[in-house]
């Protein structure tokens, strides 16, 4: 594959896609667009693609590296380039998965002999690879996070490594199974994303890993709090037991905000009150030289804001929720669709609560335009929640009659 990728080969490219990956030629083409009978004639070994531009186009509808291709890192390559229009990003999402189900495109060729360098380089990459979470649901992300997670796991296998770096492996996999874990429960693959949290949490103490260890519980709490509000109250407080002062800010602040939400699940206010506090306070105490851990940097205010309006929401004081989601949610542009659908419907629950019920239908419908083609599974049962909500104690409201019908 790397091979016919240097040569400009893409007959060859697109003919193991079909036979490894069992991707059509239709898909193909209309990843690319170009014909499905000129990726047939290219399969064939018939004409070559000459031009920059469509090798650029190719390059980027397939996700193959630059690179490899001899160009350029592609601007999805750098975290940068991930903000992205929304729409081109949904046009390539099937093409991710293409990627995902071509080991020799996305799994790096690792050295026999692992060394601290490599172990940059990966981490450099999973940290790009999570950016994609930002733009795509889980339903789009899982096969690429999943097959990032098994590369590692055959580096483990088959490289030569000190006991250190070896340490180093264990904790990367162990951040690798927590993001292939969040792309399952996001894409409805609930026990998936539970097996890989559980393996993620003894993965992680076996290298030492505290932090990622007690993320691993936090995560299963949250999966947890919809059946069991008590058992996952319970399982999100010992993720918070081992917490040190050398635990960085944004990892404190987001083990205690979903502590936060167990608790808020559970129906025990005061406690909630109390982590969201807690968590207030880990992020003030941030250092701005503080190193934090790609996967925990992205918790800042706006991201506690909306955490405490959903807690609020779930304990029915709206007039505490509302101005907290609202404030939560201004920095949420629509390249956000799935979180931003998502938090609208703890919104519109709120104003629902509050007896503003022409408002509550209007942010429900807001949230089902952005929800709409979103590869997640969480906002549709959302909005079918607020939906079922606002029909049964507000069905002869007409706004509430019509957003029944257009979401049926």
């Amino acid at each position: 594959m790397r091979h016919a990728l240097a040569a400009h080969d893409f007959g060859t490219v697109f003919r193991l896609a079909r036979e490894k990956a069992e991707v059509s030629y239709q898909r193909i083409a209309a990843e690319c667009g170009i014909k499905p009978e000129r990726v047939g004639s290219l399969a064939r070994g018939r004409g070559r693609v000459e031009s920059y531009e469509k090798i650029a186009v190719i390059a980027d509808a397939l996700r193959i590296p630059g690179g490899l291709v001899g160009l350029a890192p592609r601007p999805w390559e750098t975290s940068a380039g991930v903000d992205v229009r929304r729409r081109d990003v949904l046009q390539a999402a099937g093409a991710v998965g293409l990627a995902a189900s071509l080991p020799d495109i996305m799994a790096p060729s690792g050295p026999r002999r692992i060394g601290t360098g490599t172990i940059a380089h990966l981490r450099e990459r999973t940290a790009r690879l999570r950016r994609l979470d930002d733009i795509l649901g889980g339903g789009d992300t899982y096969r690429v996070y999943g097959a990032e997670y098994q590369a590692t796991k055959g580096i483990l296998r088959t490289g030569t490594y000190s006991e250190a770096v070896l340490r180093e492996l264990l904790a990367l996999l162990a951040e690798q199974a927590q993001q292939a874990g969040w792309a399952a429960f996001d894409g409805g693959r609930e026990r998936e994303a539970a097996a890989l949290y559980r393996e993620s949490r003894s993965t992680a103490e076996e290298a030492g890993a505290g932090d990622l260890a007690r993320n691993a519980l936090a995560f299963l709490a949250y999966q947890a709090g919809p059946t069991d509000a008590k058992a996952a109250a319970t399982i999100a407080a010992r993720s918070c037991e081992a917490i040190t002062e050398q635990t960085p800010a944004t990892v404190r602040a987001l083990l205690w905000e979903r502590y936060a939400w167990a608790l808020a699940v559970a129906g025990d206010a005061s406690g909630t009150d109390e982590a969201l506090h807690t968590a207030g306070t880990a992020l003030d105490s941030a250092d701005a030289d503080e190193p934090q851990p790609d996967w925990s940097a992205w918790v800042g205010r706006a991201e506690l804001d909306i955490m405490a309006g959903r807690c609020w929401t779930e304990l029915r004081r709206p007039l505490r929720a509302v101005p907290l989601l609202l404030r939560g949610l201004a920095g949420f542009d629509d390249a956000h669709a799935r979180d931003k659908a998502l938090y609208l419907t703890w919104l519109a629950e709120a104003y629902a609560t509050a007896g503003e019920v022409e408002e509550a239908v209007a942010v429900a419908v807001r949230a089902a335009e952005l929800a709409d083609g979103v590869a997640s599974a969480r906002p549709r049962r959302r909005i079918q929640h607020v939906v079922s909500r606002l029909a049964l104690n507000h069905g002869s409201v007409p706004a509430v009659a019509e957003l029944v019908e257009r979401t049926a």
